[in-house]
């Protein structure tokens, strides 16, 4: 499982920097300002998709599906999904770009007409992405039947690369319309190189011989994970929503922010694909026992981030963006979007646990319940702690979230959360009374470095996830 997970791991590790990097390269062309919180807004909503998509709504559903079919029918399934998904996808892109005025009001509601303007036409391209987001969805679930991770795991690094081109290239000359046509060629790419692949393993898009009823079954499937999904971009789009009414800029600080705290997700992400194939070919206690072993390696992969990520937060913003300062907005933003994201990563290996066993009612209903409590403190928060309220409102949610799906899953009492839980509050809570507050960029970066790289050691001796035994 992590020589597997440490694979997909790299090669979705150069994807998830240079998604930082379009964010970066976008902030140093046209500053924290209107002109980047209107092409962001316009980005939502694409983005949301494709990262739906990388984070498993689709493979979710159809990994099980695809596995308990032999080698004819799995060509008879994916030759009927394909062609009547692209549509369904090109459908969506016609409804997002006629549209685009009005989505982009939704998202960002703080912005002024030229903002509007600006947002809407970059929509106008950007809604395309679809069809290569549902292309690449689809297709990545034979490879990762055939264990063939690494190739599936490219899909963030293929979107990303022309955007952070152009704008490397073209820096202050950069243009909305031409970055998001660039955003649209990395969408292409993204299914473009899996077809030789897929070809190899029997894929003809063009054959008659189709499953009958295989779209049916899928979104029979999919219905509860779709339902999850939604409810986590909604309060995407409630945080970028309230974030577009505290002020200029607040759009900018809190996408970067989520970008730099993705990166420690890379490990994460493809835990995530790694348990679920493996737990879908399992049942009862060996099933358990891969869970187990996926909790001690998610709070192995995540804690000594996150700490990290707490007490450097000032040094890593001054390096990044050498005109903000530790006194700025967003080394406290960056700190308080960390702490959730432990309880995140367990929540996720909880959820898979139940689509493991074809069960994705259950999680959607837990995680219905923690979105509204994260609703409810989003309502709340911002309005007296400012940008730093929306990233609490997270921590609780993702916490509730998590008791409940332990609970209705009859884990409360073998799962490791009263030993992991607490150790994690102590792990951030040290990292931000002493390392978080200092003001040298080389002492603080050096040892909350020290500082995460012993508590990776330590959690490494204790919890011992490569173990065969949980």
């Amino acid at each position: 499982m992590l020589g597997s997970t440490l694979w997909l791991t790299l090669a979705t590790l150069t994807g998830l920097a240079a998604g930082f990097a379009r964010e970066w390269l976008l902030v140093a062309a046209w500053g924290a300002g209107a002109q980047s919180d209107a092409f962001l807004v316009s980005m939502f909503l694409p983005e949301a998709l494709r990262m739906s998509l990388a984070g498993g709504l689709l493979s979710a559903a159809a990994l099980p599906l695809y596995q308990q079919r032999d080698d004819l029918q799995r060509r008879r399934w994916l030759a009927a999904l394909t062609p009547r998904l692209l549509f369904g996808a090109l459908l969506l892109s016609l409804l997002l770009a006629l549209g685009a005025s009005v989505w982009v009001r939704l998202v960002g509601p703080g912005l002024d007409a030229a903002g509007y303007a600006q947002a809407a036409g970059s929509l106008h391209w950007l809604a395309w992405c679809a069809p290569g987001f549902v292309l690449h969805a689809l297709l990545c679930v034979p490879l990762q039947a055939h264990a063939r991770f690494v190739l599936a795991g490219l899909g963030s690094l293929l979107f990303n690369l022309p955007p952070v081109l152009y704008l490397a290239l073209m820096r202050q000359a950069a243009t909305p319309d031409m970055l998001a046509g660039a955003c649209l060629l990395g969408s292409l790419l993204m299914p473009a190189v899996l077809l030789p692949s897929l070809y190899r393993l029997g894929w003809r898009p063009w054959r008659r011989d189709t499953e009958a009823g295989a779209v049916r079954e899928l979104l029979q499937r999919i219905g509860p994970l779709l339902g999850s999904n939604l409810a986590s971009q909604g309060l995407a789009l409630l945080e970028r929503m309230i974030a577009s009414l505290l002020g200029e800029g607040a759009v900018t600080w809190i996408n970067l922010a989520r970008k730099l705290i993705n990166l420690p997700l890379i490990a994460l992400m493809s835990l995530n694909q790694v348990l679920l194939g493996l737990m879908s070919g399992s049942a009862g206690q060996a099933r358990l026992a891969l869970l187990r072993r996926g909790l001690a390696s998610a709070t192995l992969l995540t804690l000594p981030a996150v700490a990290g990520l707490i007490g450097a937060a000032g040094a890593l913003v001054v390096l990044l963006l050498p005109q903000q300062t530790h006194q700025g907005p967003l080394p406290a933003l960056l700190a308080w979007f960390a702490t959730p994201l432990l309880f995140n990563a367990w929540n996720a290996l909880l959820a898979r646990y139940a689509y493991a066993d074809g069960d994705t009612r259950l999680p959607l209903h837990c995680e219905l319940l923690g979105s509204l409590g994260n609703a409810v403190l989003l309502a709340v928060l911002p309005w007296w702690l400012g940008v730093n309220g929306i990233a609490l409102a997270a921590l609780g949610g993702a916490l509730l979230t998590g008791v409940l799906l332990l609970r209705r899953q009859g884990l409360l009492q073998v799962a490791p959360w009263r030993s992991h839980w607490p150790l994690a509050a102590l792990a951030m809570a040290l990292a931000a009374l002493l390392l978080h507050p200092l003001q040298s960029v080389p002492w603080q970066l050096g040892l909350s470095t020290l500082y995460g790289s012993g508590l990776l050691m330590a959690l490494g001796l204790w919890l011992r996830p490569w173990a065969t035994a949980a």
